[in-house]
C-alpha cells in the first residue's frame, strides 16, 4: 500500500531537493549544512526504522532458551523434594506453600522479564534516535530565531544582529525553515510506523507537536513580513502562502517531483 505509509525514500529525495534549495538560493549559510545533517539523519533512519520492525532471532531465542531451562530446574527440583503426607507438621506444609508462593511469583516476574527484552531494547534505540531529532529540530528553530520582521519597520541598534536579506529572501528563509521542520517530524514518524510501543509513539507525537508549534511561529512572521511590504517584483515572485506550516509533507508526490512556486 504505496499510498498508505511513509517511504523513507521519498523522504530522503525531498530532504536532498530541499538542501540543494537552500544552497542555490543562500550559498554558505548555516542552514544549508543543518539540512545536509537532516538529511544524513533520514538516510540513517531508513535503515535503523527496518532495525526495529524486524524481529531479533538471537535475543528471541536467548531468552526462550533460558525460560525453558528454568521451567526444567524448577520442574527436577519437584521431583526430589520429599513429601509427607503426616497431618501433625502444620507449620511445616505452611512453610511450604509460602516457598511455593514466592517461587512462582519469581518465576513469573523472570519470565515477563525476559520475554518483554526485545520491546524494551527496540524501544531504549528508538528514544535514542528520536532524541538525536530532537536536538536538530531545536537547531533549526534556533536560525529563525533571529529572523525578526519588525526590522522593516524598526532601527536597529548597535547590538542588533547583521540583516541583508530583502523581504522575499527572508520569507525564503523562514519558508525552509519550516519545511525542515515539517521534514524532521516525518523522520521521526518512521519510528512509530515501525513500532507498536505506545512510549515510543508518544515521543514521536510530542516531537510532532514541537515542531507544529514551531513551524506555526515561523509561518506568524511570514505572515507580519507579508502585510509590512509586499515581496519583491510586485508579488510575481510571492512566496507560497496555501496551506501554511507543514506543507513539506513526504506523503505527497509534489514534495520530491517539483519545487513549490517562488523557491
Amino acid at each position: 500500500m504505496p499510498y498508505r505509509t511513509l517511504d523513507p525514500d521519498r523522504i530522503v529525495a525531498t530532504l536532498e531537493r530541499l538542501e540543494a534549495r537552500i544552497g542555490e538560493r543562500f550559498p554558505g549559510r548555516g542552514l544549508g549544512k543543518v539540512c545536509a545533517e537532516l538529511t544524513d539523519i533520514a538516510q540513517a533512519t531508513k535503515a535503523r526504522a527496518a532495525k526495529i520492525a524486524q524481529a531479533n532471532l538471537p535475543l528471541r531465542l536467548g531468552s526462550l532458551a533460558v525460560i525453558v531451562i528454568g521451567i526444567a530446574v524448577i520442574g527436577y527440583v519437584g521431583t526430589i523434594i520429599e513429601y509427607k503426607h503426616s497431618t501433625d507438621n502444620l507449620f511445616g506444609v505452611v512453610q511450604g506453600i509460602e516457598a511455593l508462593m514466592n517461587v512462582l511469583v519469581l518465576s513469573g516476574a523472570a519470565i515477563f522479564f525476559l520475554s518483554t527484552i526485545e520491546q524494551r531494547w527496540k524501544r531504549h534505540q528508538a528514544l535514542e534516535y528520536l532524541h538525536e531529532l530532537r536536538t536538530i529540530v531545536h537547531v533549526i528553530d534556533m536560525h529563525q530565531l533571529t529572523k525578526d520582521p519588525s526590522r522593516f519597520v524598526g532601527k536597529r541598534t548597535r547590538s542588533s544582529p547583521e540583516r541583508t536579506m530583502s523581504p522575499y529572501e527572508l520569507m525564503r528563509y523562514l519558508d525552509y525553515c519550516s519545511e525542515m521542520l515539517s521534514l524532521a517530524a516525518k523522520v521521526a514518524t518512521l519510528y512509530a510506523q515501525s513500532s507498536r510501543d505506545s512510549v515510543v509513539i508518544g515521543a514521536v507525537t510530542e516531537l510532532e507537536q514541537v515542531s507544529a508549534n514551531l513551524s506555526h511561529k515561523i509561518w506568524q512572521k511570514i505572515t507580519l513580513i507579508r502585510d509590512v511590504e509586499e515581496p519583491v517584483n510586485g508579488g510575481a515572485e510571492r512566496a507560497p502562502a496555501a496551506g501554511g506550516p507543514g506543507q513539506a509533507g513526504a506523503g505527497q508526490d509534489a514534495a520530491a517531483d517539483e519545487e513549490p512556486a517562488g523557491a
